[in-house]
């Protein structure tokens, strides 16, 4: 009997092996894992399957084969996204995973990537705690988070009078982290926040939760949320003279497809925070030139920032060659970033990318020159004054080295 548990057990071990050394050999395969048919669609969904596919055709053969991309629908749940992280990472050889807006699913596969020892490269999810106590050796958080979030944008309206806010919150991960961040921005500026409430995601209905926030009389009403939740707040808050009667949005989070959701007549005036915009300089043009050629529009900042990771992490494999997770992630480190998005990027120990945020104002009808010229640039914030700094996330990984 101990001889027969001792032989299963030797060909369990060469099995897995085995396996493992198919993984390692194999062509390298990108996962997109998003949200495809609901709120958060137009963000990331099929368009960031292209970008990563735009990435892939543009590195070429990769240790002598064609990068594979596969894609699937987490439905913004983070039961579903883990299970799927799980099967890719396990029985179907994917090396990274990308993209995954909505925070409670990044972090849910944020822990996958740990437990595997697998690549994760969160572009589209925004909490910052996913460079704070959720750091991981196998993750980086790519593009912007909400710590950055805050003190673009919540920076820029407290300056500009913003004192009282009430906010009006996406019941999740994102939101709060995002009420939170902005929350300590506001009060640090000598601000205050008067109330908040906080709604389920994925909402039709915003009149309640605009009526509470109508009646605080705060200056200012922070939308902790994003997408179709920002769409539908800003379009049910114009119905109820919101900002005629005095008091102003601050969307926290707004991404160009919202806006053209919107048409310039509703969005103009918004101020936002943003990694990218199509139309920011000759190398944003060109990128965003080729996407559209195959999206039928511009990149949002999350489909611009999945092409950028996918594209660096297939730099760091080429240039060591070889697959090995570890080796490729202190290779991405070593690497600066270099691309339509960013001069001299740098991804550091806690897994946060360190690249300039802009401050737009969205434009008025009159001054929009043709279809997606929405923004006008306020300000420019380097990187190391937009990010959080690395000593103040409680990043274990951090603390560790320190």
């Amino acid at each position: 009997m101990r001889l027969r548990v001792l032989l299963a057990a030797v060909a369990a071990v060469a099995l897995s092996a085995a396996a493992a050394d198919a993984q390692s050999s194999g062509p390298v395969k990108i996962g997109v894992l998003n949200d495809m048919s609901s709120l958060y669609a137009d963000i990331g969904g099929k368009g960031s399957v292209i970008a990563a596919q735009m990435a892939a055709d543009d590195a070429g053969k990769v240790l002598g084969q064609k990068v594979q991309v596969v894609s699937a629908d987490h439905q913004n749940k983070p039961d579903v996204g883990s299970a799927i992280a799980r099967k890719w990472y396990d029985e179907e050889g994917v090396d990274v995973i990308t993209d995954v807006p909505t925070s409670s699913v990044a972090l849910a596969v944020n822990e996958v990537a740990r437990e595997k020892h697998k690549i994760a490269l969160i572009v589209g999810a925004a909490t910052s705690d996913l460079t704070g106590p959720k750091c991981s050796p196998y993750t980086a958080h790519w593009v912007y988070d909400t710590y950055a979030l805050a003190h673009v944008t919540g920076s820029a309206v407290v300056k500009s009078g913003g004192k009282t806010w009430y906010f009006i919150t996406a019941d999740y991960a994102f939101g709060h982290a995002l009420e939170r961040d902005t929350a300590a921005v506001v009060e640090a500026a000598g601000g205050k926040v008067v109330g908040n409430v906080n709604v389920p995601l994925n909402t039709p209905d915003f009149s309640s939760y605009l009526l509470q926030a109508q009646a605080s009389k705060a200056n200012i009403i922070g939308l902790a949320n994003a997408g179709g939740d920002t769409i539908n707040s800003i379009k049910q808050g114009a119905e109820f003279g919101i900002v005629q009667g005095g008091q102003k949005f601050a969307a926290l989070l707004v991404f160009i497809s919202d806006v053209h959701s919107l048409g310039l007549k509703t969005a103009q005036g918004l101020q936002l925070a943003s990694p990218f915009y199509w139309d920011l300089n000759d190398q944003t043009r060109a990128f965003s030139k080729r996407f559209a050629a195959k999206a039928g529009h511009p990149p949002t900042f999350d489909q611009a920032g999945v092409y950028s990771a996918v594209a660096h992490y297939l730099k760091a494999v080429k240039a060591i060659g070889t697959k090995d997770p570890d080796k490729v992630m202190a290779e991405m480190r070593k690497l600066p970033i270099n691309d339509f998005m960013t001069k001299n990027g740098k991804l550091r120990a806690d897994g946060r990318v360190i690249r300039p945020m802009y401050l737009f104002e969205v434009k008025k009808p009159s001054e929009s020159k043709g279809p997606w010229d929405y923004y006008k640039l306020i300000e420019t914030v380097p990187g190391d004054q937009a990010f959080r700094p690395i000593d103040k996330g409680g990043c274990p990984l951090v603390a560790k080295k320190g």
